[in-house]
């Protein structure tokens, strides 16, 4: 398995993880990808990012079978409001394509957020920042990386 940026980053600050592998599918939803992983899907994440009226970026990490409440993400981010980005902006903002969005090693540091589930959690899993590819780490250690907050975030 070749090493990731994510992999590297996490290597260089000697976090603990396990990578996955999978072969990828265009097609693929998260609970698919949960499924290979032999995981709940409450346990695998997915990386959205947001951009505020403000203009500021905002990072939004949340259970692949959840849906991102903008309402609850602008809250957390002290925002009046956030909206995803279009998917062509994705990769000159963060460095990843879409389906392989990881909140680790962006081009550039943005506010992050967790959903609360996380904080319950001995292990997560993030993307590797490439398709195909999986992260397994615990998420306190996510935290010291990306200097995240847990908030809720997901509709209920």
């Amino acid at each position: 398995m070749e090493k990731t940026n994510v992999m590297r980053v996490l290597d260089s600050k000697k976090i603990k993880y396990n990578s996955h592998e999978y072969e990828p599918d265009a097609t693929m939803t998260g609970e698919e990808i949960a499924g290979i992983l032999g995981e709940n899907p409450d346990k695998v994440f997915k990386t959205l990012v947001t951009q505020a009226k403000s203009g500021q970026y905002y990072v939004f990490v949340i259970p692949v079978n959840a849906e991102l409440d903008l309402k609850k993400a602008a809250k957390a981010a002290g925002e009046k409001a956030v909206s995803m980005i279009k998917q062509k902006e994705l990769l000159p903002l963060t460095g990843y394509v879409h389906g392989g969005c990881s909140p680790v090693g962006m081009k550039k540091r943005f506010p992050t957020f967790i959903h609360a589930t996380a904080e319950g959690f001995e292990k997560m899993y993030v993307s590797a920042g490439k398709v195909g590819y999986q992260v397994e780490l615990s998420p306190k250690d996510l935290v010291s990386v990306v200097g995240s907050k847990y908030a809720d975030l997901i509709v209920e």
